[in-house]
């Protein structure tokens, strides 16, 4: 089992920044890629960033591209997400996911395990 809980979320203004973080617990951490991903009310959960377990490899949607950037410290057990630019549409609950998979992981069928989410909400 691995544990995840999402932080930093909250309100801000457009044009303004936020850091999501992740801290994972349980089982090891490291040999999981992770996700990033988001739902607005009345919208589809949507994918937004994966980062390989190695922290080498990353792939964005292209909503975010250039705006967002995943990282991830596994000394700490930490994924995060840097957004930048945000907009008003970027309003929504983000979630953290890891994947005992690999490759392209943009679907959320594809994560085994979820944090419970943080809220983003931009204001205009």
């Amino acid at each position: 089992q691995v544990q995840l809980v999402e932080s930093g979320g909250g309100l801000v203004q457009a044009g303004g920044s936020l850091r999501l973080s992740c801290a994972a617990s349980g089982r090891s951490f490291s040999g999981y890629d992770m996700g990033w991903f988001r739902q607005a009310p009345g919208k589809e959960r949507e994918f937004l960033a994966q980062i390989s377990w190695t922290g080498g490899r990353t792939d964005y949607t292209d909503r975010v591209k250039g705006r967002f950037t995943i990282s991830r410290d596994n000394a700490k057990n930490t994924v995060y997400l840097q957004m930048n630019s945000l907009k008003p549409d970027d309003t929504a609950v983000y979630y953290c996911a890891a994947s005992s998979k690999s490759g392209l992981l943009r679907l959320w069928e594809l994560y085994d395990y979820w944090g419970l989410g943080t809220q983003v909400t931009v204001s205009p």
